[in-house]
């Protein structure tokens, strides 16, 4: 085999979250070696998403049609919008089935280290959405690291500035742990969020 080819395929894969070069390098090893069927078949997948997947024009969420089916489900209540940073945190809180509303997919976070601003991650597009005359209220939903807390308070004054009533997702200590093990911040929020 062309070591050209294996150094392009381990190249690849070490693009991938997480994966170093000992990683890409099994992965890729395995694949050629027990799996090629797999990695047919893998190659295919890739291809067929970059091809047809796109961003919703509403929510900004991936999508094959033009409009996803969580934006198109009559049953969501469309006055109350959340707020995530990516694809990922917007299908965590549908497994919880908790929330029914509609969804805005920032697909970042600001981050001023990295020279990601509002514009980078549509900002724009969100308030226009959020002021669209049905939404009434909006949950920001962001993580709560330092970039997750700094575009949860930046969209929440450019909302506020709106009119528009914003909340944020609660923190807490997490059911089922005991204090002496939880870090002292959250012990802290937990504390200051208290009902």
């Amino acid at each position: 085999m062309d070591a050209h080819s294996l150094d392009t395929l381990i190249q690849s894969l070490r693009r991938l979250p997480g994966v170093g070069v000992r990683s890409a390098q099994r992965m890729a090893f395995h694949l050629l070696q027990h799996d090629r069927a797999g990695a047919e078949l893998l190659a295919h997948a890739l291809q067929q998403a970059v091809a047809q997947i796109r961003h919703c024009t509403q929510c900004h969420t991936f999508t094959e049609a033009e409009i996803c089916a969580t934006c198109l489900d009559p049953r969501r209540d469309a006055s109350k919008l959340c707020v995530v940073e990516t694809p990922a945190d917007q299908a965590a809180l549908e497994r919880t089935s908790a929330f029914r509303g509609r969804y805005f997919v920032l697909m970042g976070r600001l981050s001023p280290l990295e020279g990601i601003g509002p514009r980078d991650i549509g900002v724009q597009r969100l308030i226009a959405r959020a002021s669209d005359g049905v939404v009434q209220e909006v949950i920001l939903a962001t993580n709560f690291t330092a970039e997750g807390e700094t575009t949860a308070h930046v969209i929440g004054q450019a909302l506020k500035n709106r009119g528009l009533t914003v909340t944020r997702l609660a923190r807490g200590v997490p059911a089922g742990s005991e204090l002496e093990y939880v870090d002292l911040g959250t012990i802290a929020h937990a504390l200051a969020d208290r009902r």
